[in-house]
């Protein structure tokens, strides 16, 4: 193949089909699903990560003033080990697996043979504009797919700069990052994909499930919603605040699995407050605004809607912005509304409330009176107060003692459940999500089993006994 680089500018409905009829072509040709190709590609795309290291770590200060440690930890680090791993396991992912074949079958063998689904569409959020576009395409490469890349607008620095790079290194029948807005994404959802990865607000979600539908394409859709975050008076205070401060104002909240909002039980508010305040000091010092692992909000959309939100309970700390920078200090907010949108929007931000309870049941029937969140983090020493939380709660993924560090084991699926979202992946199961596990039987010609023909003559008890035995 040779690499062809085409402007991403002002795209129409003609030259997105035709891109797309020239990856299904490319499909069709079967190149895409020999192992050894799919293999070069993952190289091809670690040399590329690797090679464009800082480029991509100034275009992520550009759009979000990430801090490189930041940048290299949440975006580059964890492709890079996500691209290693499937290099290391692609060749036993792949193969098919042989599964048991009842005695009915007589002489046959039975197993699941992995196939790549075929022309894949990615669509990519803003807040690790790195990571959600790479991390996905890595499944789709590794299980033999051709994919369309749709990066958000509003990371344009990293967008730019990841669309850049892609279409250099990879022919665009093979894999294409197309850039632009709402009206290049609904050009592209008016096409037929064989598979659609969304990442972002349930909201778009919606919209891309719906068009979706029209052509019953299966999608996988990462989406979000209100991640609680539960702290028993059992705890280690020091490692609790330390950690819920990490999880919350790591790109400035900006994190579709950061703690949405805390439910404290009463009786130990006063003393996790005083220590989140000090960590937060710590890690920010005492004017945030001047830290270099500060981030800033995406654009001044987002920063209006979060300011909106300081007025819905007592700021205890924090509460100082900027809109000319797009800065948000970190803020606690306490005697919460609890009608108001800080506690039924999703905050995506750096503004933390806290809610006590006086119960755990009070904490639990709170959390189920709204939608299953994409992240759920329970702090606390009582295993028997953890699996009562794990038992009566439903939400994508949880971390107990601890914050987002779900998502960096690579044998966890990532993914929500209902309303947070559709579908799981990283590591095998990004394998697994972008493929289709087809069934196969393989039967002999050396035996026949007669009873199965008409005109039939076994009695129904004697079927019974043959099939509670043989299958």
């Amino acid at each position: 193949m040779n690499n062809t680089t085409q402007n991403n500018i002002q795209l129409n409905k003609t030259d997105i089909q035709t891109i797309v009829k020239a990856q299904r072509d490319f499909f069709d040709s079967d190149t895409s699903k020999d192992l050894s190709f799919r293999r070069e590609q993952l190289l091809k795309l670690k040399r590329m990560m690797s090679d464009n290291e800082q480029a991509i770590i100034d275009a992520l200060h550009k759009d979000l003033r990430k801090h490189e440690f930041e940048a290299y930890a949440t975006e580059i680090g964890i492709v890079m080990v996500d691209i290693d791993k499937t290099l290391a396991k692609l060749n036993k992912w792949a193969k098919p697996r042989k599964v048991k074949t009842p005695p009915f079958h007589y002489v046959a063998s039975s197993y699941i043979k992995p196939d790549p689904l075929g022309n894949v569409l990615i669509i990519a959020p803003w807040n690790y504009p790195v990571q959600l576009l790479i991390a996905p395409l890595v499944g789709a490469i590794a299980a033999g797919n051709t994919a369309i890349i749709k990066p958000s607008e509003m990371s344009v620095h990293t967008s730019a700069l990841m669309a850049e790079l892609i279409n250099n290194t990879f022919d665009s029948q093979y894999i294409k990052v197309i850039e632009g807005g709402v009206e290049e994404t609904q050009l592209l959802l008016e096409e037929k994909f064989d598979f659609i990865f969304f990442t972002g607000s349930t909201r778009v979600g919606q919209i891309v499930y719906q068009a979706a539908a029209k052509h019953l394409t299966p999608v996988a859709l990462e989406l979000g919603g209100k991640s609680p975050c539960i702290v028993d008076t059992d705890i280690h205070l020091d490692f609790t605040a330390k950690r819920i401060v990490w999880g919350k104002f790591v790109n400035v909240g900006q994190t579709c699995i950061a703690p949405d909002y805390l439910l404290v039980d009463h009786k130990i508010k006063d003393a996790l407050i005083a220590k989140i305040k000090f960590y937060i000091h710590k890690f920010f010092g005492e004017n945030p605004e001047d830290s270099d692992s500060m981030g800033r909000i995406i654009n001044e959309h987002h920063f209006d809607r979060l300011v909106s939100y300081l007025n819905d309970g007592d700021i205890i700390e924090g509460g100082q912005h900027d809109r000319t920078k797009k800065y948000i200090a970190p803020t606690l907010i306490d005697n919460v509304n609890m009608d108001a949108g800080i506690m039924k929007d999703e905050i995506f931000g750096p503004i933390l409330p806290i809610v006590a309870y006086g119960n755990l049941k009070e904490a639990l029937d709170h959390i189920n009176s709204g939608e299953k969140p994409l992240a759920l983090y329970i702090f606390s020493k009582n295993n028997r107060k953890v699996e009562r939380i794990l038992n009566e709660t439903s939400a994508g993924g949880v971390t107990v003692n601890d914050t987002l560090m779900h998502i960096a084991n690579g044998a966890l699926p990532f993914g929500g459940v209902g309303a947070s979202g559709i579908g799981a992946y990283h590591g095998q199961h990004s394998f697994e999500l972008f493929s289709h596990m087809k069934s196969v039987l393989h039967r002999s010609f050396l035996v026949e089993e007669p009873i199965r023909y008409a005109p039939y003559k076994l009695k129904r008890n004697w079927l019974k006994k043959i099939m509670d035995w043989a299958l």
